[in-house]
């Protein structure tokens, strides 16, 4: 059954990864995917030595003296290899060597999660690019109508059939839009440099990815945040091991090689031997254990920690529940919005093709059919703005599945 639901959530995950037709590869630049690289490597040394730093390093010492103190001058010379090595901490080593692997595993997943959020960040930012051509679009053809209905207002009033004050709000009217289209490009402007800022990827011809909706526990199971919560705890819990075993006994086994030189000794002339030169070797074991005052109150603490953790990954949990379903709701909202302009866009096909025929009886004028096709072409725009929106709020959900982008 276990096996089932693993194959089922792989499957789910390769679905979502099959639908994300842009490769990461491609999308972030190379200095970017450089530092990534760093990181990885400075994340593996570290691990490297902290899972070896239970070996002691060899002490290499050498010392050379010179005395004049009695006849004669003399010198001495000392040199000595040593090393004393812990072989036994009551597990202390095997529960490091666990930490530092758990410990690896976590900052991997670190910088996956930075890795990913910034590719997340150049999607999001590619996929707003389209966004404002579509709003830009939009505002123009707004303008056109608004230009349309200047020239109506124009007409009326220079045939004495309308105030001033109605063409005066005419005016006023296009030149807002006309501003706002001015924002609307200083802002598109603003997200191609933030774009390429991080991405090498040509903004204009890279495409942008169709995503879909993730199932819920494809999305908790291999959500990046549960992994680091996991990896976090599972850190804790041999750490707890790791304290525990320091204050147990510890078997160590030290051995030296030294080596001693004397040269015109200042006793050569005694009645006790003296030899110049002198090589010998020390070895032997060594058993201890620490009683320490704040040893209950350090393993206290090692264990709150783990259990603070255990905490923290139902909670982390929690988040990315109450997360799926927050984006959930709001993709029910712009499935209404979209479903809505659709009837929008549906009504003014409708009323266009009703103007049109008005227009070739000499109802309507010329200017009614192309204020009407405007219009049912806004609401065409519209509805490409509102699939926007809801792509970037899947993109939020994807952010979160480790591998998904």
């Amino acid at each position: 059954m276990k096996d089932s639901c693993a194959l089922k959530k792989r499957w789910l995950l390769c679905s979502l990864l099959c639908s994300f037709s842009l490769s990461a590869d491609d999308i972030l630049s190379g200095l970017k995917e450089e530092q990534f690289r760093y990181d990885y490597r400075k994340a593996q040394l570290q691990s490297d030595m902290l899972r070896d730093s239970w070996l002691q390093p060899l002490q290499l010492r050498y010392s050379y003296g010179k005395s004049d103190q009695y006849d004669g001058d003399s010198t001495t010379q000392n040199a000595a290899i040593s090393i004393d090595q812990p072989i036994f901490r009551s597990g202390g080593i095997y529960y490091g060597i666990k930490f530092a692997e758990a410990s690896r595993r976590y900052s991997a997943l670190s910088i996956d999660a930075a890795r990913q959020k910034l590719i997340k960040e150049a999607v999001s930012l590619l996929m707003q690019i389209r966004q404002s051509d579509l709003r830009i679009a939009k505002q123009e053809l707004l303008i056109a109508n608004a230009g349309l209905n200047l020239e109506l207002k124009t007409e009326a009033y220079l045939h004495g059939d309308l105030d001033s004050g109605f063409l005066d709000n005419a005016i006023i009217d296009k030149n807002v839009l006309i501003q706002s289209l001015y924002d609307l490009q200083t802002l598109k402007e603003r997200q191609i440099s933030s774009y390429e800022s991080i991405s090498d990827a040509p903004y204009a011809t890279t495409p942008v990815p169709k995503l879909t909706l993730i199932e819920e526990d494809a999305f908790t199971s291999e959500a990046i945040d549960l992994g680091l919560s996991g990896h976090e705890m599972e850190k804790s819990r041999w750490n707890s091991n790791v304290t525990r075993a320091k204050y147990l006994p510890q078997i160590s086994l030290n051995a030296g090689y030294n080596w001693n030189k004397i040269e015109n000794p200042a006793f050569a002339g005694s009645v006790i031997p003296i030899r110049n030169e002198s090589r010998y070797t020390t070895y032997g074991m060594s058993a201890s254990m620490p009683i320490d005052f704040n040893e209950f109150r350090d393993m206290q603490i090692a264990r709150i920690e783990e259990l603070k953790a255990g905490v923290a990954f139902a909670d982390k949990k929690r988040e990315l529940q109450a997360l799926y379903r927050q984006v959930r709701h709001n993709l029910d909202n712009s499935d209404k919005k979209i479903a809505l302009a659709h009837e929008n866009h549906a009504l003014y096909e409708k009323l266009l093709n009703d103007t049109k025929s008005l227009f070739q009886a000499g109802y309507k004028t010329q200017y009614d059919v192309e204020m009407l096709d405007n219009s049912a072409k806004i609401q065409d725009i519209e509805i490409g703005i509102l699939e926007y929106d809801r792509q970037l709020e899947l993109l939020n959900l994807y952010e979160k599945v480790n591998g998904a982008i």
